[in-house]
């Protein structure tokens, strides 16, 4: 597979990109409308056939929104040949490029996130999903976008909570990939150049294994506790707060396995308080056990669990969900 197209700059970016296209739709959260709007401008006179604005809210992330999607596209009459782009955080970006992978069997999707977690992650890979019982993209499909729009602008005016959101995917994919990059994130802060660094390390990965059988296992850090502490919060504790706690739960993990004889937990602990993020998971591994259990990548009664011998050096460990608890 060609490594994804990725495009950082203004939004004016997509006015060649678009000049052929006669068949638009667009799929955007309806917060971002003013964004989705200059989006639009750009598309040639009379392509644009559907502009859709959805609530961008994990519990609204369903089968039902996408058929919706879908229907919308029927009455407008877009045909295979429709591009669907989706305008918005990582649940836009999810259940448009879900829609845009089940409608007549497939039609072509792009992204443009205006979150920073959409930036560095969600919009990037070409996973695409939709809850189900309140289970994390427990049905998808594999949707790989024409191009992804890393837009400065598209951030501004997010919440801090937000954009910390987006930094422990960030730091996930560096502490994965790239160590000088996760010292420079975590001293200095993060800025537009680590941005693209995050998104052009994923589109790697991506690229290596688009269909997620080997290496892309990787970029699951933090992923196998965090969508089960998502889960048990009931989604009150949103995906990068809860990625941030699973990737303490790694690398504690990492420790008590035997993977690394580095104080890893408390070092990466002080380093992601520092950013501002959560660490301490608020439930005890009794409580995650029957989410994880549910995990969509669990084979049999084992997940493959993604630590760290050191920061940029992940490992794939192969447990039971109750002895990897137990060893919390």
């Amino acid at each position: 597979m060609k490594k994804p197209v990725l495009l950082s700059g203004h939004p004016e970016l997509l006015v060649s990109l678009l000049e052929n296209e006669r068949e638009i739709a667009l799929v955007y959260d309806r917060s971002v409308s003013p964004f989705a709007e200059r989006i639009s401008g750009l598309a040639p006179r009379g392509s644009v056939k559907a502009c859709m604005a959805v609530d961008a809210r994990e519990e609204d992330k369903t089968l039902e929104s996408a058929a919706d999607i879908c229907r919308r596209l029927l009455d407008e009459g877009v045909s295979r040949e429709g591009l669907l782009i989706g305008i918005g955080g990582g649940v836009t970006t999810d259940l448009a490029g879900f829609a845009a992978a089940i409608y007549k069997r497939g039609i072509r999707f792009a992204a443009v996130p205006t979150t920073l977690l959409g930036q560095v992650d969600a919009a990037i890979g070409g996973k695409n999903g939709v809850n189900l019982d309140g289970y994390k993209n427990a049905i998808g499909t594999f949707c790989f976008p024409e191009f992804t729009l890393l837009c400065p602008e598209a951030r501004e005016g997010l919440p801090e909570r937000e954009l910390r959101c987006g930094l422990a995917e960030m730091l996930k994919t560096f502490l994965i990939a790239d160590a000088p990059a996760y010292h420079r994130a975590v001293q200095d802060g993060w800025d537009q150049s680590l941005v693209e660094k995050a998104a052009g390390i994923k589109a790697s990965i991506v690229a290596e294994d688009p269909f997620d059988n080997g290496h892309r296992k990787v970029l699951n850090l933090g992923h196998s506790f965090g969508h089960a502490i998502e889960k048990c919060s009931g989604g009150n504790i949103p995906h990068g707060e809860a990625v941030s706690m699973g990737i303490i739960m790694a690398a504690r993990l990492s420790e008590a396995a035997g993977v690394t004889a580095l104080p890893l937990a408390k070092t990466l602990a002080a380093d992601f308080s520092s950013a501002g993020l959560p660490t301490d998971c608020p439930f005890a591994p009794g409580e995650l056990a029957p989410c994880m259990k549910a995990d969509k990548k669990r084979s049999g009664d084992t997940l493959d669990f993604v630590l760290l011998e050191a920061p940029g050096k992940p490992v794939l460990l192969p447990l039971s969900i109750e002895k990897a608890l137990e060893l919390l």
